[in-house]
């Protein structure tokens, strides 16, 4: 029996952060039947606890829906995917595997950064974008104003706006329906043998690593042999199947359908989103592949009770997972052994952190955030992520810049404009949406990862949003800012500040050393070094202790001797002792 893809309509629903994409897929796999009411949980796609509890999407959840319309039964697959800038990629691959995607919108909030992001993307990659306005439950008193920001995005008429709730299912049935009218199922294509595309993954103990794949043409059967073409590697297949949302075992996947095959594989780096699975024989691998390249670099050292091994180990397991994290060992003299890390941007981190101490109890300590620059020293290129190993005065120096893109209320337009004095931000064109001002410009990747989104927030009051992606690349304007302790340069607190912002960086780290270390028996002076010019400097005086207590009169002059046997001791003491760094210190110091 020949299958048929006509009933088929894959589809992605994409939205900026906190607009309600996981609570409308709730409302769908209940109106579906997908999911029985009495197992039904909030979020209920989110599987992860820390989704659940940020309320927002981390990883990418497809499912395959049955519905029935008109008495005609279809199959709807769905993929939630994130929100956040962190990753695009992994969206844009989810994009790459449907045909059809709601863009939505929340009423209260109307069209931010990463909605014009998607968008775009949507369209790039020739999808039927259906645009719906959610919480309409809300009542908001700009919904209307809202509907006809989101027609004039996509050109089409007020009228072809759904309006949902992810709340109530207001409208939910209408959005399931104009998905199947619109959204075209999914052809094969012409060409002979298989190839699918690798859109996500996910490490299982006993089926090894499931790769999440949308098969373009070909079939894949449970046992057969595949190929994954980014990495050149054969495998046969465990066990292939798709998403109930629970992994439901199947005899084959067809050219249209969405689903996961086991491999067997335990290296992460094996299996990457965006690959080609093929037959073991040659095959042309589709457009679009690349790497997920690390923009941060952040050390992690372990602490408390926590082990190097408990750590490596953390990190292997969270890697099997996310094959985006990438890490590497490295030595710090006052921090031991740890871990140099790679994410894709600060939420990245924040999240792998978080799972790190949450799934595995692991207490430990991170190093300042870092970029890539790329250096000229001593007539050679070469690239620095670790701070220490800067050179001083580099003959020339190149960071990463991104382009962003920020929408803000009207009135809050000069303010934001203002951030380019703290940030470096260079606006280029800016341009009236109705409702909102769009903001085009480049920035440098470093000044991203420092506290822009919070700085954001706080001067629009939360209304306005951004979005990025990386750029060229620029001239580095900035400087190496080491650190001394009684003379010693503590590499863990060397790192790469902007040129205007050293000296103020250097002046406030030293003086939060003077009330964070404590006192020795000798005087301990704390130095900041730029180009090896101290450009600030504290000293932590020594403890006193009254040698000459227990005297009662007479003359001066014993007590003088014994003042003078102090000072020597003192002395003596400051050429041969080390200042010791509690790790409480590093703690409090490389704080956000």
């Amino acid at each position: 029996m020949n299958f048929s893809t006509e009933h088929v309509r894959n589809f992605v629903i994409i939205a900026h952060v906190d607009h309600g994409k996981s609570t409308l897929a709730d409302r769908i796999l209940e109106i579906t039947g997908t999911v029985e009411a009495r197992k039904m949980r909030p979020q209920y796609l989110d599987q992860l606890e820390l989704e659940r509890e940020r309320g927002i999407t981390i990883k990418m959840a497809p499912v395959r829906m049955p519905y029935a319309l008109h008495a005609i039964p279809y199959t709807l697959n769905l993929i939630d995917t994130p929100g956040h800038s962190d990753f695009s990629y992994e969206v844009s691959r989810a994009l790459a595997a449907v045909e059809g995607a709601v863009l939505l919108v929340d009423v209260a909030k109307g069209i931010q950064a990463q909605t014009l992001s998607n968008f775009r993307q949507a369209k790039k990659n020739g999808l039927t974008v259906i645009g719906a306005v959610n919480k309409i439950d809300l009542a908001a008193g700009n919904t209307e104003r809202v509907v006809q920001a989101l027609a004039d995005l996509l050109g089409v008429r007020p009228g072809e706006i759904l309006r949902v709730s992810g709340k109530t299912g207001a409208g939910v049935p209408e959005l399931l329906e104009e998905i199947i009218r619109r959204v075209p199922a999914p052809k094969a294509q012409g060409e002979p043998g298989l190839r699918a595309l690798v859109f996500d993954s996910l490490y299982d103990d006993h089926k090894g690593i499931l790769a999440y794949v949308r098969v373009f043409q070909g079939t894949i059967t449970s046992g057969s042999a595949v190929r994954f073409m980014g990495t050149d590697t054969e495998v046969k297949l465990k066990e292939i199947g798709y998403f109930a949302p629970q992994f439901h075992p199947a005899p084959a996947l067809h050219a249209g359908e969405i689903g996961y095959i086991a491999t067997g594989l335990k290296e992460p780096e094996k299996v990457t989103i965006g690959d080609t699975v093929a037959d073991t024989d040659n095959a042309a691998a589709l457009p679009g592949y690349r790497e997920p390249a690390p923009v941060v670099f952040i050390s992690f050292y372990p602490d408390a009770a926590t082990k190097y091994e408990d750590l490596k180990r953390g990190f292997a397991r969270l890697r099997l997972a996310d094959a985006a994290l990438s890490f590497e060992p490295e030595a710090n003299e006052a921090l031991g052994r740890g871990l140099k890390a790679g994410f894709l941007g600060q939420l990245h981190f924040e999240i792998t952190a978080s799972r790190l101490a949450r799934e595995f109890g692991l207490a430990f300590l991170t190093s300042f955030p870092s970029i890539a620059y790329r250096v000229k020293d001593r007539g050679a290129w070469r690239v620095v992520k670790d701070a220490h190993e800067f050179p001083a005065s580099p003959e020339a120096g190149l960071q990463p810049m991104i382009r962003v893109e920020l929408l803000t209320p009207p009135q809050y337009l000069n303010v934001v404009l203002n951030l380019k004095n703290v940030f470096g931000l260079v606006p280029g064109e800016v341009k009236n949406l109705g409702e909102s001002i769009l903001i085009t410009g480049t920035m440098p990747l470093s000044e991203l990862i420092r506290d822009f989104d919070d700085q954001l927030k706080s001067v629009s009051a939360g209304y306005a949003s951004f979005s990025y992606e990386l750029g060229e690349e620029a001239p580095a304007e900035v400087e190496k800012l080491e650190i001394l302790i009684a003379g010693e340069v503590v590499s863990a607190l060397t790192r790469i500040v902007h040129a205007k912002d050293a000296e103020r960086e250097a002046r406030q780290t030293v003086e939060r050393l003077k009330e964070l270390l404590p006192r020795e028996q000798f005087a301990v002076a704390l130095q900041a070094s730029v180009r090896g010019r101290i450009v600030a400097r504290e000293t932590i005086p020594a403890l006193r202790k009254d040698v000459t207590g227990y005297l009662y009169g007479g003359d001066r002059t014993r007590k003088m001797k014994l003042w003078k046997k102090q000072k020597k001791g003192k002395e003596k003491l400051k050429k041969f002792a080390k200042v010791n760094i509690p790790a409480e210190v590093f703690r409090e110091i490389l704080k956000k």
